[in-house]
């Protein structure tokens, strides 16, 4: 039995579509189920929409996400090149057998031809209709075709479609699907221009020959898998031909059609992995890594954004991910992109981390001026801060919402909340707090559990309201009605700090 073998190929032409997350992750859960291989290659086949930096991005990418390939350009393997731009030679051997075999030919139609003869024909198909029109070694002579070439004329080689064929394409999402070749054109394989490939020929001879069993990719390549299946006949490869599986879209969290950037954009999402800047506008785009999410949060979502594992379970682990996953229970139809079920997912791993783990992850996204704050080092405070995160990590859904959360334990408040203020802080607040200032002085336990039944008896013997007391209490040590538990609180800043707190809020508000 043949070893199972996947490839994501994206094309370096800028940030990473969350799409192509999706689709990575899928092709990737089935290798791991199938103790197979994993593969990145870069289609760089299109030169003029190449960007520096994007192959970079992309393998950052999913080094963070946790998705190892197997092999790739960073990696190597037995199968390399990994970029297309680097297997030209290779390409150009199949080309030649094509033209040779009679299964392609040569075409030196210009642009300007093109667009003359669109405008004469309605819906104009470059084909076997129209091909005994056009400037192609199948018009010209043997002799001219290759004067041409000697001149220097820029040419491509176009593959030779046979009208009235039935190509059957066998897709295990979509089952079986079959088109009459008719209604194919004769698309470009390779431009003499860059001596590059299209797509559509890289993609298969490098398919072949890196022994790819599987192609999981996106429902938007299904009306190129004739074309593909086509040249697998030509080159006489149908015996090795994978095994397709085109995956639904992504959609709009509203309305119809494909999920796109300005989604993200209106809607406050981000819709690439981690955040690009555009080397020629300095545009930036957020990415999910820089928003807060962790990773394993991520992987869980867009895991079960076309695939149910036939379970009610949520909560997948990457384990649990690779055993239950299966190309059958992909979906047909796309799925609605539901950030806010993203948003869910992050706050639910966020609760599943450890104090010391979540803490660790804060202080490596805390910027300078937050560490400062802190007086956070390696040996200093890092415990309290694992307890205060601890008290306040069911209140967030991103990391970096930490320190809006727990700054007042390092930062005392210098103003009051005005609503929290007319609301909570009454006419008796600043009388009973001075007495609650003494009572708490005079105590030589200060842990949360001793205080707090110490001044819950204070209160009870004075016959005080105690929602007064202790939301005027809360004002003066945060600032505001938020926070953990009242005597976590004094208890992590301390009885000098609490006290400190409550003067001053006492003479603020007095």
């Amino acid at each position: 039995m043949k070893k199972t073998r996947v490839r994501f190929a994206p094309s370096p032409t800028g940030p990473l579509h969350i799409g192509g997350v999706r689709t990575a992750l899928y092709n990737y859960l089935f290798a791991k189920k199938q103790q197979g291989d994993f593969i990145l290659r870069i289609e760089d086949t299109d030169s003029q929409r190449f960007v520096p930096g994007a192959e970079d991005y992309i393998i950052e990418a999913f080094d963070w996400l946790g998705l190892k390939f197997d092999e790739g350009p960073h990696l190597g393997g037995d199968f390399g090149p990994y970029r297309q731009s680097e297997r030209k030679a290779i390409y150009k051997q199949y080309v030649d057998q094509l033209l040779k075999n009679g299964k392609a030919y040569i075409a030196f139609d210009t642009p300007a031809q093109l667009e003359a003869k669109r405008a004469e024909i309605s819906n104009f198909q470059y084909d076997a209709s129209t091909r005994e029109s056009m400037t192609n070694s199948l018009t010209l002579s043997e002799a001219e075709t290759q004067q041409r070439i000697a001149n220097g004329e820029q040419y491509v080689v176009r593959i030779k479609i046979e009208p009235n064929q039935t190509i059957v394409v066998n897709d295990v999402i979509r089952g079986q699907v079959t088109v009459n070749s008719s209604v194919l054109d004769d698309k470009v394989l390779y431009k003499s221009a860059d001596e590059l490939p299209t797509y559509h020929l890289a993609n298969i001879v490098d398919d072949h020959l890196m022994l790819i069993t599987h192609v999981i990719r996106g429902e938007e390549w299904l009306p190129s898998a004739p074309l593909h299946v086509t040249l697998y006949d030509y080159f006489g490869w149908t015996d090795t031909m994978p095994q397709f599986a085109h995956l639904p879209l992504l959609l709009k969290p509203e309305g119809n059609g494909k999920l796109s950037k300005r989604d993200g954009d209106r809607l406050g999402f981000p819709v690439f992995p981690l955040q690009w800047t555009d080397p020629q506008t300095g545009e930036i785009s957020s990415g999910y890594r820089e928003k807060g999410y962790l990773p394993e949060a991520v992987v869980n979502f867009l895991a079960l954004l076309g695939w149910n594992p036939g379970n009610d379970l949520e909560i997948i682990s990457p384990t649990e991910a690779i055993n239950l996953f299966s190309l059958e229970k992909c979906s047909k139809s796309g799925a609605k992109f539901d950030y806010k079920k993203g948003e869910w997912f992050n706050h639910q791993y966020i609760q599943q981390k450890s104090n010391e783990e979540l803490a660790e992850l804060f202080l490596q996204s805390a910027t300078d001026d937050i560490r400062s704050s802190m007086d956070v080092t390696p040996n200093n405070h890092f415990d309290k801060i694992v307890k205060i995160v601890g008290l306040v990590k069911d209140r967030v859904t991103y990391v970096k919402d930490l320190w809006e959360q727990i700054a007042f334990f390092f930062i005392a408040p210098t103003a009051y909340d005005e609503k929290t203020v007319q609301k909570r802080w009454k006419p008796d607040s600043a009388e009973q707090l001075t007495e609650l200032t003494d009572v708490l002085r005079s105590l030589d336990d200060f842990s949360a559990h001793h205080t707090e039944e110490f001044v819950m008896n204070w209160i009870a013997s004075k016959e005080y309201h105690l929602g007064n007391i202790m939301n005027a209490f809360r004002l003066a040590l945060v600032g505001e009605s938020k926070g953990p538990h009242l005597f976590d609180i004094t208890e992590i800043i301390g009885q000098d700090e609490t006290i400190v707190r409550l003067e001053r809020a006492i003479a603020k508000l007095k």
